[in-house]
């Protein structure tokens, strides 16, 4: 099982350094984690004269199957400016006894004596050593213990050296400065960029890559942050504004777009095409100065000579013609069209000179000529003639049905003495 354990390293001076402290426990009961001991009883010697070479490592202990092994990996994990933190692994042979801990040891460059950091054996393969002083530079052993005593160390190879500190500077600039950022004219800028860095980094800004105009435009650096302030901002004061964090050869660079707008001028001139039947043709100009942004479209109105009240039409038009429907018939009307962007209508619009007369149309009547039915039709016996006997002396009607338009005149044949003679002839009714 990993453990980790920090100790405080005294900076006391070689005279307060017993060769007793040079030693290490070898009878402390297994299992504990002790701290290490006061400042007046295990001090660190400080180096005498500097020496390049590393301190020669104890002579191991004769053989023993009590004793246990070195340990194993010896590494530095971590150095700040104060502190220093350590690892190693278990060794492969714990001893006959078994094992009571390990015991951190340390020398300062240009010393020859070894002072124990935990006066007691702990059951930790991590310790950090803290209060440590800037400039300090000293080697690192640790040993394994047992009943038996302290086996053969593990030596670092390289010196540590505790020295400041450097955090590369880095700059987090906020999500809704990521884009473009946007105000009107009049409005304030505040911008807080936070940023990183060991130590301070010193800032700079600059707008379009020159520098800033020390009258309209305010920073303020912190330890952690950089502010830019413009009480009242001008279009003038659009542009890419550059952070830049500078810490001892090492930068970082963050750019944020500002554009300042404001509300179009109206288009330029308007005028009436055409007008046919319900409907008005118009054409205008974009206008010369748009606000600092693009257009969002165009709002078109009319209004009756009449009643003089304007009424929207289109909103947001984009081309820069349109047609005008449903004008009522017999009135007169004044268009106008006003520009708009993310400020909102332009502050005036382009009105047409000339009003459209919405005419009626003249209707002439064209009668079509009478077409007289015809009602013509053949002459057909609807009831035919029939039979009659008569009795000589008395008188005999013969009966019959004709229709017939217009009306027909009729013969009556008699076949009398072996010729047939007309009786009479006239107007036969109409069925």
């Amino acid at each position: 099982m990993t453990e980790r354990a920090t100790s405080e390293v005294p900076t006391g001076g070689p005279e307060e350094t017993t060769s007793e402290s040079a030693k290490l426990p070898t009878t402390e009961p297994s299992g504990e984690a002790a701290a290490s001991e006061s400042a007046g009883e295990e001090q660190t010697p400080m180096p005498q004269e500097p020496a390049p070479q590393a301190p020669a490592a104890t002579k191991p202990a004769p053989a023993s199957e009590d004793l246990p092994s070195a340990p194993l990996l010896l590494a530095v994990e971590d150095v700040s400016d104060s502190a220093v933190t350590v690892s190693w692994e278990p060794p492969e042979r714990l001893g006959r006894l078994g094992l009571q801990g390990y015991v951190l040891e340390l020398c300062r460059e240009g010393a020859s004596e070894w002072v124990p950091v935990n006066a007691r054996p702990m059951m930790v393969t991590q310790q950090t050593l803290r209060n440590l002083a800037l400039g300090d530079k000293f080697f690192l052993r640790v040993a394994a213990v047992s009943s038996a005593g302290a086996g053969p160390p593990a030596v670092l190879d390289q010196p540590v050296h505790i020295q400041k500190s450097i955090e590369a500077p880095k700059i987090r600039v906020p999500r809704h400065l990521r884009q473009t950022y946007i105000r009107q004219v009049g409005e304030a800028v505040n911008l807080q960029i936070p940023f990183q860095g060991n130590p301070k980094p010193q800032a700079s800004w600059t707008h379009n890559g020159h520098a800033l105009d020390s009258q309209r435009v305010s920073i303020r650096t912190g330890d952690q942050d950089s502010i830019l302030f413009i009480r009242s901002a001008q279009r003038s004061d659009s542009g890419c504004y550059e952070l830049t964090v500078h810490l001892e050869g090492l930068e970082a660079k963050a750019a944020i777009d500002i554009l300042v707008i404001e509300k179009p001028g109206p288009p330029r001139s308007i005028r009436l095409l055409d007008v046919w039947g319900c409907n008005a043709a118009l054409e205008w100009t974009p206008p010369q100065d748009t606000g600092n942004t693009d257009l969002l479209g165009y709002t078109v109105q009319k209004a009756d000579k009449k009643t003089g009240q304007w009424f929207t039409v289109l909103e947001r038009y984009h081309p820069t013609t349109c047609t005008v429907s449903d004008l009522i018939v017999g009135n007169s009307y004044s268009f106008r069209v006003f520009s708009e962007n993310l400020c909102g209508l332009s502050a005036s619009a382009a009105v047409t000179k000339e009003l459209a007369h919405v005419q009626k149309a003249d209707i002439a009547a064209k009668p079509k000529g009478f077409v007289e039915r015809d009602f013509s039709e053949a002459p057909s016996f609807t009831q035919p003639l029939a039979d009659h006997t008569s009795t000589p002396g008395y008188s005999t009607q013969l009966f019959c049905s004709v229709r017939a338009s217009p009306k027909v005149r009729g013969r009556l044949l008699c076949r009398a003495g072996g010729r047939w003679v007309e009786e009479s002839s006239g107007l036969l009714p109409r069925a």
